[in-house]
């Protein structure tokens, strides 16, 4: 069984959740929502249960919710730091469900950083978050995947100047390393193709247009193929995302977040899913915020949510084969 999390009630988790729910009722793909029945019970059947198993049986006739209750009732658009504990807490209890072997995945609905830190919640995001629960903290790695191109930044939600402060040599073989690991295990591929964007316009030209790909991103390389990876670059930024050079490499491992956010989403963001390597448990979510500003008014696309919960069904499978 999969865990959805609540998400922010003031954004548009509860209306792509219900619209979820009504394309997938009769796919055979049941999810629990984790969250307050209220914020989806004036769109749509729901139905408490209290241990998630229960919502097979619920699924093709209304969303089963295992309940928490806000301590404040939710305004679209309005986001209110009163809430933020119950946004916490579902994270937490989806977690915990899927250690105990109770959700075979979790898809986390978006959040508000803002909002959960204005409450004192310490992380940028879910991603580090779900590590220290997990107690993997500092071996997560955030991928963006969509059926055209799967993504992942070294460096991730900092600005540019401490990107590349940030940008060592061990830290893209430690993530290289979590990568490679997580698409055989979770994605299947026995050996998966890695590719290596450069730092520089045309990956620094030889040292003519910077010296981080010489001093920095190819010794990493050269590491990691010694280690019996199959990885290659450093590849020119600008040509590495044609359908040409995709068809070379399972996933582009990129050296900030922009630099692979951007195709990935240019591409497919209908489509795009982020999901956690480096973590015992599986975790997908849409590759999108909470867009507060069409919150409420039935304009919210759920297909990046939809294929968040296929993804982690998928993986869910994958792991059982692998196992």
């Amino acid at each position: 069984m999969l865990a959805l999390t609540q998400g922010d009630p003031a954004g548009i988790a509860p209306e792509i959740t219900v619209k979820a729910w009504r394309i997938l009722r009769e796919s055979g793909l049941p999810f629990v929502f984790v969250g307050d029945p209220a914020l989806l019970e004036q769109h749509a059947p729901v139905q408490a249960v209290r241990y998630l198993e229960q919502g097979a049986d619920v699924f093709s006739h209304a969303i089963p919710v295992l309940p928490l209750r806000l301590a404040t009732p939710a305004a679209p658009g309005e986001p209110d730091r009163q809430n933020a504990p119950s946004v916490i807490e579902s994270i937490r209890l989806a977690v915990e469900l899927a250690q105990n072997g109770e959700a075979s995945a979790i898809i986390t609905n978006p959040i508000s950083k803002e909002v959960i830190q204005s409450a004192g919640f310490k992380h940028p995001g879910h991603t580090s978050y779900l590590a220290e629960l997990c107690l993997v903290l500092g071996q997560e790695v955030m991928m963006l995947a969509s059926p055209s191109l799967k993504v992942v930044p070294v460096t991730v939600h900092v600005s540019l100047r401490h990107a590349l402060e940030q940008l060592n040599t061990e830290l893209i073989i430690k993530t290289a390393r979590t990568v490679a690991a997580g698409l055989r295990r979770d994605f299947g591929l026995k050996a998966p193709r890695i590719a290596v964007a450069g730092l520089n316009p045309h990956a620094g030209e030889n040292g003519l247009m910077g010296h981080e790909e010489q001093q920095i991103i190819i010794p990493a390389i050269k590491a990691l193929q010694q280690e019996g990876l199959n990885i290659t670059g450093p590849m020119p930024p600008d040509t590495m995302f044609t359908p040409a050079a995709r068809s070379r490499y399972d996933v582009a491992l990129c050296m900030y977040h922009d630099q692979g956010l951007i195709p990935l989403k240019t591409l497919d963001m209908a489509e795009g899913v982020n999901v956690t390597l480096g973590l015992p448990i599986i975790r997908t979510s849409p590759d999108h915020g909470t867009a507060f500003d069409i919150a409420g008014q039935n304009k919210a696309d759920p297909s990046s949510l939809v294929a968040a919960i296929r993804l982690a069904a998928q993986l869910a499978q994958n792991r059982r084969n692998a196992a």
